[in-house]
This record gives C-alpha cells, sequence and structure tokens, in this order.
C-alpha cells in the first residue's frame, strides 16, 4: 500500500513537471504559473501545491532534470577510457546531442534571464569551473591536453567551447529543415575546427 502510494505521488510529481516542461518550452519561464500548469493537466491549483511548495520548486526541478541530463551525458564521457583529444571531441558531441534531444527546454532555458535559470545556467563568471560539474569535466579534460595552462587559462577556454557550441545548438535548432548529413558535417567540422583549435 506505501509502495503504491509513493508511485502515485512521483507519477502525479512527474505529471507536473512535464506539464511545466511543455509551457516554458512555448512561452517561456516568465509565463509559467501554477494556474497555467493545473490547467494543462486538469486539476486544481490547490493540487499541486500539495506535491510542490511553489512554482519556483517546479521551475528548479525543470531545470534540475535538463541540467543532470546534459551532465549525465558529459561525465560518461569524460569517464571513458579515450586519449585526451578524442575525449574532447567525445564530450562536445554528446553536449550537442543532448541538448539538441530536448531543444525547447534547452533553448527556453539558456535564453532565460530570470534568477531560477541564471542558477543552472550561468557558466562565464570566474570559479564556475569548480561549481559546474559540466564546467569541471570539461576543465578536466583541457587540463590533459594543455598541460603548459594554468588553471585560470583552462577555465578561460572550456568557457569559450561553451559558448561557442552554445552558438551552433541555437543555429541548429532555429534551421530545423537541415537533413541530417549536413547536420553532423556541421558538427563535426565545429568540433574539429572549432573546439579542437580553441
Amino acid at each position: 500500500m506505501y509502495k503504491r502510494r509513493e508511485r502515485e505521488i512521483e507519477a502525479m510529481r512527474e505529471l507536473i513537471i512535464s506539464a511545466a516542461k511543455e509551457i516554458i518550452a512555448k512561452e517561456g519561464f516568465d509565463n509559467l504559473s501554477i494556474r497555467k500548469i493545473a490547467n494543462k493537466i486538469e486539476y486544481s491549483p490547490a493540487i499541486i501545491y500539495h506535491y510542490f511548495k511553489d512554482k519556483d520548486e517546479i521551475m528548479n526541478q525543470v531545470m534540475r532534470n535538463g541540467y543532470m541530463r546534459i551532465i549525465s551525458a558529459i561525465t560518461k564521457s569524460a569517464d571513458e577510457d579515450l586519449k585526451p583529444s578524442d575525449k574532447l571531441k567525445r564530450i562536445t558531441r554528446d553536449y550537442i546531442e543532448e541538448a539538441l534531444s530536448m531543444p525547447d527546454e534547452f533553448l527556453a532555458a539558456q535564453l532565460n534571464q530570470s534568477p531560477y535559470a541564471l542558477k543552472h545556467t550561468s557558466s562565464l563568471y570566474r570559479g564556475a569551473s569548480k561549481e559546474k560539474p559540466a564546467l569541471t569535466a570539461l576543465c578536466k579534460c583541457l587540463k590533459e591536453i594543455y598541460t603548459n595552462l594554468d588553471d585560470e587559462q583552462i577555465e578561460l577556454k572550456s568557457q569559450m567551447i561553451v559558448v561557442s557550441t552554445f552558438g551552433l545548438i541555437v543555429k541548429l535548432v532555429i534551421e530545423k529543415d537541415l537533413d541530417e548529413e549536413q547536420r553532423q558535417r556541421l558538427i563535426e567540422t565545429f568540433i574539429e575546427e572549432v573546439v579542437c583549435k580553441i
């Protein structure tokens, strides 16, 4: 009985998060509201407060879920036994592919300036590589490649990779009519000619 109740609670939380993701993807973080979520799942707003403290908790969960997917893809690649340059290529490719697997959610989060979004997406400040797991994994890989650079230079290189990769992802999401072959050619060329030469 207790396990069934836990499953029901988890299913309802997932339903709420899923509805929130759809609203965010269409309207952005700023337009998310408890009432819109309630209307989408056809429950009263009071029910949502039974599962989440407030809208902020829902937004943080949405951001966390997306960020954890990306971190999982990157850290898996970072842990593989590859030579450092191949590891860098794999990390970059996995980041791009994971972001492209959730394009609306990714763009809504990355282009949002709310404190909730920035808490998860900011990566350009000094010291970010010590706080952001994805950036940490990238820096670790770059340290293996550029043994003569100090931590600050490595962090700057990793931040430039993040910024330029984000630019490619945005264009790939916006230009939806690209065929898969061209998409892959762009990703490969970007990795070889931009990421590996930063």
